[in-house]
């Protein structure tokens, strides 16, 4: 497997208390594969990303459990250096606001280029050619030309393809995607993901795709895992999930989706809101939302119950969902 977290636990310690962000979650990824991690805002989803890329701000974070196995070298072991050497040229990150992503100040040339200056010690010459390569790569109109622009002067779609083309650089074999479509509006949103479903195909990259959107990501990902407070409540095939969910919040979410079979009536909205991650409800954290809760809900935390060989459900009810 080309990657694997194990287990891993994350806090955030404040002046409030401690907020548990991230608590025992596991998810893998094989070359070629796309993964797709779901659920609402402040789940866990990009505290998770940031730990992986060791970009994670310590403090007020803390890591205080699990391993994250990159080619089968656990990355919290290695000293920060060493992880430099793999952020970049061996994983890259690409993030939901281009525009705070990228420096104002220099050209996206200059930006690109110096990738192949400091990791391949390419000249600044040779770095502007393999710029403008890759960003033909990903389809900038007059490369030539606008190899010398300002992030400014792009219209937000194609500064996205711009931090897709730096993720690309030196060619790493994963790529994590933080919420890339979120500022783009629907058609262009459709581009940078069959944009990106390609250049995966054509490098055999590993992708974990980071959305709260079940709609973006029905094409393209392999594999779906939702969480939610933190854990991973449901983790399966994505054809599977669409067929029939296996956790009360993934059917949620799903229900959340506008469809064209629908029109007139009322949108769909799982009620209430996610937990206070300082004090997250006892049992099943999602039982005050549920409309499946029962008494074992609110006492007993359900374990990722085995649906199948490759399926896994945290809900004690997960039968009846299914078959519900």
């Amino acid at each position: 497997m080309l990657l694997e977290v194990r287990d891993l636990y994350v806090e955030f310690r404040t002046r409030d208390g401690v907020a548990k962000a991230v608590n025992g979650v596991g998810y893998g990824v094989d070359a070629g594969e796309t993964l797709a991690v779901l659920g609402e805002s402040g789940s866990g989803k990009s505290v998770t990303a940031q730990t992986i890329m060791g970009i994670l701000d310590v403090p007020p974070g803390r890591i205080t459990g699990g391993e994250v196995l990159f080619q089968g070298k656990d990355l919290l072991t290695l000293k920060e250096e060493e992880r430099r050497k793999v952020r970049g040229a061996q994983m890259a990150m690409i993030f939901q606001d281009a525009l705070s992503s990228l420096n104002p100040v220099l050209s996206v040339g200059d930006q690109l280029g110096e990738m192949f200056v400091v990791h391949r010690g390419l000249s600044r010459k040779d770095a502007r050619a393999r710029a403008i390569e890759l960003m033909d790569r990903v389809r900038i109109p007059g490369a030539g030309q606008r190899v010398r622009d300002y992030p400014h002067q792009f219209s937000g779609g194609m500064r996205q393809r711009i931090m897709i083309a730096m993720a690309l650089a030196l060619e790493p074999a994963l790529i994590i995607a933080d919420e890339p479509t979120t500022a783009l509006d629907v058609t262009v949103q459709a581009q940078v993901m069959d944009l990106l479903a390609e250049l995966q195909r054509e490098y055999d990259m590993g992708l974990i795709l980071i959305t709260h959107d079940l709609g973006v990501v029905a094409d393209v990902a392999d594999r779906i895992a939702v969480m939610y407070a933190g854990r991973i409540v449901e983790s399966a095939p994505v054809h599977d999930v669409y067929k029939a969910p296996a956790h009360p919040y993934t059917r949620g979410l799903l229900d959340s989706i506008p469809r064209l079979d629908q029109k007139g009536r009322e949108l769909y909205a799982i009620k209430g809101l996610p937990p206070n991650l300082m004090d997250i409800p006892p049992g099943c954290a999602f039982h005050p939302r549920c409309p499946m809760a029962q008494d074992v809900c609110r006492t007993d935390e359900p374990p990722l119950y085995e649906v199948s060989e490759d399926r896994g459900s945290a809900c004690h009810f997960w039968r009846e969902c299914l078959h519900g």
